[in-house]
């Protein structure tokens, strides 16, 4: 016999189903807006020749501004230094945190003022950051020079202008900017790990290392993937903070992807051809991060 509750269940159930989508509308509406909309706007775009300054109409040329980016080495170049860029932030920035997470984590006196300014690099925008670290950089008067010259080790070098120099040393900013948002990802895996299971480790006579492999990073190890992988994407796609430090230069050494679409959009007015670079970076990264969660996961089982 029905009861009465499952009785009226039925007829409940869409006016649940509206509330429950109008108490989503406010989260889903400026996603659709802000991402999904310019997302396709992008992507209607990269098959047209829009250009600035341009009185005939925009036409639909289908593939062809995807073909000329294939011969376009300029562009390649920069997507190797921005694959170069991504990997040389995201895993100094890594360890660097998780040694910092790891030391964090510990009962140490004063922990909460170590906490708290762990995190001063992530509560300042990029473009200061830039413009700070341009100062530390400055050739005449910065602060690496004149420390390397109280050293005896030189000094007066043009960090940012030189063709060795100005990608390894827009990747230290990186790593220093980015540093924040990992180590307290970290951290709060640390905390999330029962301590029970330390004390079970060291009461069996496990070391420090031991009982951070067979402990720590297997609790660990969800949380690093995510934060890396999100680091990729995000170092990947950075275009404030080398904008501010170098523009790309010297001679297009630290020209990120992201940069050079910039330049084709707003310098030389190729909306087309712009988006197109936006949408082969899109894919191609989506397919790097499928290989690299796929194997990182696969490996995790195995283990």
């Amino acid at each position: 016999m029905t009861s009465v509750a499952e009785a009226r269940r039925p007829a409940g159930r869409p006016a649940t189903d509206r509330a429950a989508w109008f108490l989503v509308l406010p989260a889903l509406i400026p996603i659709l807006l802000l991402s999904v909309g310019p997302l396709l706007y992008g992507l209607l775009l990269a098959f047209t020749d829009a250009q600035s300054g341009r009185t005939a109409a925009t036409r639909w040329i289908g593939g062809l501004n995807f073909q000329d980016l294939l011969h376009d080495t300029l562009f390649w170049e920069s997507f190797r230094i921005g694959l170069v860029w991504a990997v040389g932030v995201t895993l100094p920035q890594f360890l660097l945190a998780l040694g910092l997470a790891l030391l964090l984590d510990q009962d140490l006196r004063l922990r909460w003022a170590a906490r708290a300014l762990a995190i001063v690099p992530w509560a300042m925008p990029e473009v200061v950051v830039g413009i700070m670290w341009r100062v530390v950089y400055n050739p005449d008067a910065g602060v690496l020079n004149e420390t390397l010259r109280h050293l005896a080790l030189g000094g007066g070098r043009d960090w940012l202008s030189g063709l060795g120099t100005a990608l390894p040393a827009v990747i230290v900013v990186g790593v220093w900017a980015g540093l924040p948002q990992t180590t307290v990802a970290l951290l709060a895996g640390l905390q999330n790990t029962p301590r029970e299971l330390h004390e079970a480790a060291a009461v069996d006579g496990a070391g420090a290392w031991r009982r951070f492999r067979t402990v720590t990073w297997p609790a660990l190890r969800p949380v690093a993937l995510a934060i890396t992988a999100l680091n990729l994407i995000w170092n990947f796609n950075s275009f404030a903070l080398v904008y501010v430090l170098t523009n790309g230069g010297p001679g297009g050494k630290t020209r990120l992807p992201m940069l050079f679409a910039y330049e084709e959009a707003f310098r030389y007015g190729q909306f087309g051809y712009a988006a197109a670079m936006g949408c082969v970076m899109v894919a191609v990264i989506a397919i790097l991060l499928a290989v690299f969660l796929a194997a990182r996961l696969r490996g995790g089982d195995d283990t």
